[in-house]
């Protein structure tokens, strides 16, 4: 959380890239503080350092994607964000079975420390470096990322031109955010984060092992059937982004959560009244496979996709933060939450969770406005920012 909320500020002032090299190397001495470590407490200052440096990252990884994509790719790329994350994930739960934890922290750095020799490498966002005025760095910059032989004159005016509108704006802060003019993009951000979370996201993930044995079923056989599941339908969704469009996904996406967390519910109130009691248990493998299927074809990724495109490059930084801070929050009071709310209904956990699921299909089919096939500076003119 405290990554986060200082996120934007520190990409606004540095740039995108230095500011990935800025947090790999709090991930880089959190991993090795782990490794390190002879008692509890370095154990809890390097999940400190690695916890703030992922608070940046999850901020400027994908706005630095968006800024640097043609307008056709950007949600695929952006959503291949969440593939690695969730390949990742996958990844250390798998080298977590078989090796202790020392060496799994070890093998944390070898991402990081590729991260940093890349970023030598990767320019810097052309539209961070129009924002400050380095212009022949931006038109390097715009030009590599396009290719030698393609014509940027059309996309490096459009960007200029926007830009240069923008500087009769002072530089945003995060007071500015509540002017009128930003309050359906704040409300469109804060929104998807909070409902993203709220839906149950990380209870389910984090102590889907427990929901199994509650509901009578082998843990391993569904941690291993929700790996199966998870990274095939976040390869889909990223498939579909830039093709399907990010409303669809996300209408389809929050419908599979709320038809999933309603089938867990079920199972438990059937085993509570002793109905299907043996059957009970599949019912619950279903919805959580359901729940995650669902979730990873859109809610998991979408949400950062449109935070990334709806703000403009002068408030991008402090809604950024805020939006991301939204995230993190929400998934602490759902992490910490959880096994009290188990303990009180576990039916009625889901239940709940359901809810919010539903409620999500209509925010998004009432709020949340389609960026497909547009430039960031189209959409943000369409949600009427900077006159034409």
């Amino acid at each position: 959380m405290i990554g986060a909320a200082m996120s934007g500020r520190i990409a606004d002032l540095i740039g995108r890239r230095a500011t990935m090299g800025f947090s790999e190397m709090f991930c880089i001495l959190g991993w090795l503080t782990i490794y390190l470590s002879k008692v509890a407490v370095w154990l809890d200052v390097g999940r400190f350092l690695v916890g703030y440096g992922m608070g940046v990252l999850s901020f400027v990884v994908p706005v630095y994607i968006a800024e640097i994509t043609p307008k056709d790719l950007r949600g695929g790329f952006t959503t291949v964000h969440q593939l690695m994350i969730c390949l990742g994930v996958s990844v250390a739960y798998l080298l977590g079975s078989f090796i202790g934890w020392r060496i799994l922290a070890l093998i944390g750095l070898v991402p990081c420390v590729i991260q940093m020799m890349g970023l030598f490498i990767i320019p810097e966002s052309p539209r961070w470096l129009a924002k400050v005025g380095r212009w022949e760095e931006f038109e390097i910059a715009l030009q590599r990322l396009r290719g030698e032989s393609a014509d940027i004159s059309y996309e490096s005016n459009e960007i200029k031109d926007y830009t240069q509108r923008l500087t009769n704006l002072s530089e945003g802060s995060i007071l500015d955010l509540f002017q009128p003019k930003y309050a359906k993009s704040l409300f469109v951000g804060v929104g998807l984060m909070v409902l993203q979370q709220f839906g149950g996201v990380n209870g389910i993930a984090f102590y889907s092992s427990s929901i199994f044995e509650s509901a009578g079923f082998s843990s391993k056989i569904g941690m291993i059937a929700m790996v199966v599941v998870q990274i095939p339908m976040t390869t889909l969704g990223v498939v579909l982004m830039d093709k399907s469009g990010r409303r669809p996904l996300l209408l389809i996406s929050a419908t599979g959560t709320c038809i999933g967390c309603f089938l867990v519910g079920l199972s438990f109130s059937l085993q509570f009244v002793k109905l299907l009691s043996g059957d009970a248990s599949y019912l619950a493998l279903a919805g959580v496979l359901v729940y995650t299927g669902s979730f990873s074809l859109g809610m998991g990724g979408i949400p950062w996709v449109i935070m990334s495109e709806i703000f403009p490059i002068d408030i991008k930084g402090p809604a950024g933060s805020l939006v991301t801070v939204v995230s993190w929050v929400g998934s602490w009071i759902i992490s910490f939450t959880f096994n009290f709310l188990m303990n009180w209904n576990p039916a009625g956990t889901f239940y709940v969770f359901a809810s919010v699921c539903g409620a999500t299909v209509i925010f998004v089919a009432k709020l949340v406005p389609e960026t497909i096939g547009r430039t960031l500076e189209e959409i943000q003119y369409s949600i009427g920012y900077v006159e034409l």
